[in-house]
This record gives structure tokens, sequence and C-alpha cells, in this order.
């Protein structure tokens, strides 16, 4: 009798850092699982992707970027690389040149694909899968509350009486919450969305429809009545496999030999017993230089030790700033692992931007956040921290708008409010209880660790 060859994954991440880095997570859990794993991703990108990985087990499968295409800068891989966002949705859309490859592709593979994990902006890889007669899973980066609100504004459209983008509107099943049209994305809130990424977003929405379920990178505890709401009334099924930052935890002691820069002030602060916020807001928000300078102007008169890790460019229009504060902080212009800065013992806070993995990396460390969102879905996941989960305040823009302009004293005011207040211990103990749950659920018999076996059956089931 021949031996029976183990289920084979292929996982297709968005060329995006923050879209990349979960589903890499989710491979090394698959292994753990004994389950041949392929990546799929262009050559500017898979030098990082094995970097990353350390593990000569997964492979990866380079397929080129298309050439000339009208819209996008050349030689672009990577969302990091573009100009600015209004690129995003051509980029996008240009991935979808690379099917006739990726089909080619699958069709060489030695061992047969069980089934395509992909990222939700890649849409086609559905019609992909379907030929070759596997199930494709759709990987969404966000929160499954998120998720859930972005197809009930669609659905239910509740934002269609409202005169102003600030004016208030409830979803019938969620009345609690008051929304404002300011909460979504443009153009999702818009009244009559149109345009290149409403097109886009519906291509996208036809093939999550003809998949066989949505992978989420989140835990049930974590929004226990969002999970069931949207396997109950939206659909396809979410599994929640996360949070998968915690997959990596026990490689990191491994992987770093060296103390950085910033490690050895954090451990000189931790000496000193002197708390710090970590201040964050990703890689993508565009946020104008007069608004970096409040926010600059705010921290410095905190008094609150701080690491900020931003862009070289953010701190031209900053000057002096640096040599101001150089006693209490420290900005850093390269890129920091921030999950290991979030987990030094010295980080008593975020103020982050609110990205989804720089939310649930905060929670899994236990840090408590300071939301200030810019972009994408980020406003929604700033009311699901302050909320609904409790696990952070939020700074409010002077003029009652959540897209408003953010002043130096409200910075100021909630930084020593998280950092030193009653509501900062609150929501401090609220963080310590959800992060422990993040632990239990990716223990062997919690709920990630079983969503993750029940997902590689139905792979399986499907497949048949």
């Amino acid at each position: 009798m021949g031996t029976v060859a183990s289920p084979h994954f292929i996982i297709f991440p968005f060329m995006s850092h923050g879209h990349t880095i979960p589903l890499l997570h989710l491979a090394t859990l698959l292994r753990h699982r004994f389950i041949t794993v392929t990546i799929f991703t262009t050559p500017v990108n898979a030098t990082s992707i094995r970097d990353f990985l350390q593990d000569a087990s997964i492979s990866v499968i380079e397929l080129p970027f298309p050439k000339d295409v009208h819209d996008i800068p050349p030689n672009v891989e990577n969302t990091e690389k573009l100009p600015s966002m209004s690129y995003f949705y051509p980029f996008a859309r240009a991935t979808k040149l690379m099917q006739p490859l990726f089909e080619q592709a699958l069709s060489a593979l030695q061992h047969p694909p069980t089934c395509v994990i992909s990222d939700a902006f890649l849409g086609w890889t559905q019609e992909s899968a379907q030929k070759f007669g596997i199930p494709r899973y759709f990987f969404f980066g966000m929160s499954v509350f998120a998720t859930t609100m972005y197809q009930l504004i669609g659905i239910e459209r509740p934002h269609a009486e409202t005169i102003s983008l600030d004016e208030s509107f409830t979803f019938s099943s969620f009345p609690w919450f008051k929304f404002t049209r300011n909460d979504f994305e443009p153009p999702f809130g818009d009244l009559e969305p149109k345009g290149l990424a409403v097109d886009f977003m519906m291509e996208q929405a036809i093939s999550f429809s003809k998949s066989s379920g949505m992978i989420s990178n989140s835990f049930y505890k974590l929004e226990p009545r969002f999970a069931d709401y949207f396997n109950k009334h939206l659909g396809p099924k979410s599994w929640c496999v996360g949070p998968l930052c915690l997959a990596k935890r026990a490689m990191i002691a491994t992987l770093s030999q060296t103390v950085e820069t910033w490690m050895q002030w954090l451990n000189n602060k931790l000496t000193e017993k002197q708390p710090v916020m970590y201040v964050a807001f990703g890689t993508q928000a565009e946020v104008s230089a007069e608004q970096i300078q409040e926010i600059a102007k705010g921290l410095e008169s905190s008094n609150t030790c701080f690491i900020w890790v931003t862009r070289q460019n953010v701190l031209e229009d900053l000057q002096g700033f640096e040599n101001r504060v150089k006693n209490r902080a420290l900005i850093v212009k390269e890129w920091v692992d921030q999950n290991q800065v979030l987990n030094h013992k010295s980080i008593k806070g975020f103020l982050s931007h609110c990205g989804w993995n720089s939310v649930l990396e905060s929670i899994c460390a236990k840090v408590p956040i300071l939301a200030l969102p810019f972009m994408a879905e980020q406003h929604l996941n700033a009311r699901m921290v302050t909320e609904e989960i409790g696990v952070g305040l939020r700074i409010m823009p002077r003029n009652g708008s959540v897209r408003g302009f953010v002043e130096a004293e409200e910075v100021e005011k909630m930084v020593r409010e998280l950092m030193e207040g009653e509501k900062g211990e609150m929501v401090r103990k609220k963080v310590k209880e959800l992060g422990e749950n993040a632990e239990e659920a990716m223990k062997e018999g919690g709920s990630t660790w079983s969503t993750l076996g029940l997902l590689i059956d139905d792979a399986c089931a499907r497949k048949l």
C-alpha cells in the first residue's frame, strides 16, 4: 500500500507588508500540523518572505509581476513602494494579469494542491481554484467586526438618511453603536458609491460568495457576537485562526542575537523604572505635516517617555524636536520588530493608527492602545478598541468629526490619561485579560487551535 500524501496548501498573499505577514504566520502554523505549504509571490517580495520564514520546508514560488501596466509606476511590486495610496486599486487590479502564470505553476506542481488560501484582494484566484477543482478560502486582514460593518453598510444603507458626514446612524442588529459616514473609508460611506474602489470591491464580493470560506486573523473570545452574526447572517463561513502574530513568538528569542540601539534604550528605561509609550502609525498612512507637528507637540508637553518609529521624511517637518526630547524619547527611523518592542517590559502604552495587525499585537503583548486612526478600516477598529472590547482610549479631533484635525492639547491629555490616569488603569486590566484569552486560544485545545484543525478537515473534504 502506498502512503497517503499530506495535504498541500497553497498560500498567495497580497503584495503588501501588512497583508503578507499574517499569512506567513499561518504558513508556520500549518507546517506545525504537517501540512505541505507552498507560497506564491513575486521576485521582489520573495527574499523578504524567505528571510521571515527561515524555514526551507516551505516552498516559495516566484511569479513575475506584470510589466508596463498603465497607472502603476514601473518596477513596483509592493504597495509600500507606491508613491501614494491613489495607486492602490490600479495596483491591485494589475495582479489579475498573473492568473495564467499562476495556473501554469499550479499544474506543474508535483504534489497536487488541496486548496488555495489567498488574500481577499486576489479574487481572481477563485476562478483558478475552480479550474483545478479545489476550494479557495480568502484571507481578510480585518477584524470580523469591521468586515461585518462594511457588509452591513452596503446591505442596510442606514447612512442614506443622513445629511452630513458626521451625522450618526445605527445598524438594526447593533443599535448601541453610533456610526457616522466618516467612520467608513471613502467611497464606502458615500451615498452613491462609485469609482475604481467600488468596482474593484464588487468584483471581489462576487469571488467571496463563490469561495469556501473567509479566514480571519482574530480569535473567538475577542469578538464572539460578530463572529456568530457573520456566520449566521452574512457569510461565507468565517474561520477565526488568530491572533496569527503569536505563531512566531517562540522564534523571536532565537532570531535576535544582536541588541538593537532601541532595545538598549528600552532596557535603560526599564532599569530607571520609566514607563514608555510606543508610537507608530504603520507604513501606509499619509499624515499631513501639520498633523505630525501637533502630535509631536503633544508628546513633547506630556512629559512621558516615548519611542517613536517613523519614516525619515516625517521628521523633516519637526525642526529641533529630536534634540528637545532626547532625554526621554527615542526617534527610530528604520524598521523595527514591532512585536518585540510591544513585548518589552518597559512599554506601557501604544499610540497607534489602529491597523488590525497592530491592534492584535498590542492585545497579545497586553499593552493598552491610544487610538489615532487615519485610513482604511482604522476608524472602525478604533471604535471596536474603545467601545466594544475596552482595551484602549481615543484621541478625538476638536471639531467632533472623527476625521478632523487633532490638536496637541488633546494628544497631551490622552497620553497622560493612558499612562497615568484611572481610565488608563481600566483599559490596562482589560487588555491583560484579553491577552491571556489570546494565548489560551492558540494553545492545544484552544478555540484557534481547534478551528485550524476543522479548517484543514474542511479543505481536505471539499477536495474529494
